[in-house]
């Protein structure tokens, strides 16, 4: 099937040699041999109106002998029936004041909060006295280079002035802590995992014609509910921890995870450091601004004694932490078309994940309650060892170990 282009470029060509008889019979020759919605098409395309197209098809039907113009006529430049943009002149500036209302015209438009389809267009403008149908109305959107278009995902946001500055400040931390053998983990909640037999995207190897059966709505299954992964990305080892919760993402699941990796991996694969640095999301139950992460991270710096550096992405960059492209993205990878259908599957899908550049992960099933709403007290958040750095203390600080790993008091 020909396309706009491609219609648009013949009749260039021969538009100059082209009297009007002969362009409504070219045009309704290439509409033919479109098939379905030619003559819309050619239309669009040449600009030769629908109507005379379709007279162009009666005179190609009509037997050579019965043809009442003889082969030579033809109307004199600008004879014809006027078009109804010509006729109309407020028509366009009407039509664009709908279409772009933001930009053009009044936000209070009357299509401004509806679908603005052709058809609803074409009854607008006949309710301001204009004389018009939904095709026009189409032809005349397709003539101003209007087109269906869906929506582009390209905002972040406002950006902060010093966004570059921070991720330079991370780089420079996490070289630096890598250089000298220390631990740095990128951190994260994945989403949420409705537990049951429910669709997964993606799609896996089956017998042909016997996909595997799913619910058809996804509503929470009583007894399963949803797990909450949340994971560490050691980025020295290119390992992972998923700490796969069952109750509810708070600062002090989080801090749980972090605690888990800690024991189960990264006390083995750092056996005498004394500070470990954390990349994390600026919001979440990781939020820069959420005292009770804080408050977590020193009662797990006590009970290490390391000293916890966190740096923290600005606001709206969160695909840029590591743990996203490095450890979320290829679990997904791994369960695509698998319906989650039980925790253990969960866990074990997470834990069977790996790269071809050697990915390790582990995962572990977290039953543990973890309340909503946990208030932390002036005196609570005075008793951190909170030491903000020089530059953004806000989204880079450290928090000290009260004792260090012999059990020395540190001042």
């Amino acid at each position: 099937m020909a396309t706009d282009h491609e219609i648009r470029h013949r009749f260039e060509l021969l538009e100059p040699v082209l009297n009007e008889r002969q362009r409504r019979l070219w045009a309704a020759a290439e509409s033919s041999a479109t098939g379905r919605g030619g003559i819309s098409l050619v239309s669009r395309a040449t600009g030769v109106s629908r109507r005379a197209i379709r007279v162009g098809l009666a005179e190609l039907k009509q037997p050579k002998s019965d043809s009442t113009a003889p082969a030579g006529r033809s109307r004199r430049k600008g004879g014809g029936r006027k078009k109804t943009a010509t006729k109309d002149p407020a028509l366009l500036a009407d039509l664009e004041r709908l279409v772009d209302p933001m930009t053009r015209g009044d936000p209070e438009s009357p299509l401004r909060w509806t679908c603005k389809s052709v058809r609803k267009l074409a009854e607008e403008l006949r309710r301001q006295g204009h004389h018009v149908s939904h095709a026009l109305v189409a032809e005349l959107l397709h003539q101003q280079k209007y087109s269906l278009q869906a929506n582009s995902k390209t905002r972040e946001g406002t950006s902060h002035p010093d966004r570059n500055a921070q991720f330079e400040h991370i780089n420079e931390q996490a070289s630096s802590y890598l250089a000298q053998g220390q631990p740095v983990i990128s951190v994260d909640t994945k989403k949420k995992e409705l537990v049951g037999d429910f669709k997964n995207g993606g799609q896996e190897w089956q017998p042909q014609g016997k996909p595997e059966p799913v619910r058809v709505h996804d509503f929470e299954i009583r007894g399963l509910g949803k797990d909450i992964p949340y994971g560490v990305y050691d980025v020295g080892q290119d390992a992972g921890w998923v700490n796969v919760g069952t109750d509810h993402d708070t600062s002090t699941f989080a801090v749980e995870s972090i605690r888990q990796w800690w024991t189960t991996m990264g006390k083995e694969s750092y056996p005498s450091v004394e500070r470990l640095l954390i990349t994390a999301d600026g919001g979440g139950s990781n939020g820069s601004r959420v005292r009770l992460w804080k408050l977590e991270l020193q009662k797990l710096a006590d009970e290490t004694g390391l000293a916890i550096s966190v740096c923290h992405f600005p606001p709206g960059t969160s695909k840029w932490n590591k743990i996203e492209h490095r450890l979320f993205s290829f679990i997904t990878q791994n369960w695509r078309g698998k319906p989650l259908v039980s925790h253990e599957v969960i866990v074990n899908l997470i834990a069977a994940t790996t790269t071809r550049t050697g990915l390790n992960v582990k995962s572990r099933l977290d039953t543990g309650k973890y309340p909503k709403g946990v208030k932390v007290g002036k005196k609570q958040f005075a008793a951190i060892d909170l030491r903000p750095d020089t530059f953004h203390g806000e989204w880079n600080y450290t928090i000290m170990p009260h004792t260090s790993h012999n059990g020395t008091v540190i001042i």
